[in-house]
């Protein structure tokens, strides 16, 4: 057995309408989550800095 044919995958095939559809919702749902604490964080450091112009 030669070492590139251990190392190397078969190919992938491509996915049918309905493997896609779910991959790209799948994908759309963790943008929308990585947004969405990306926003959670933003409005955190955005009150912190808001409570520390009154305290000074």
């Amino acid at each position: 057995m030669r070492f590139n044919e251990i190392t190397t995958k078969p190919p992938i095939k491509p996915l049918s309408p309905e493997q896609a559809r779910l991959k790209s919702m799948k994908d759309r749902v963790k943008r929308d989550q990585e947004a969405v604490k990306a926003e959670r964080a933003r409005q955190k450091i955005k009150a912190g800095q808001q409570a520390l112009t009154q305290l000074s």
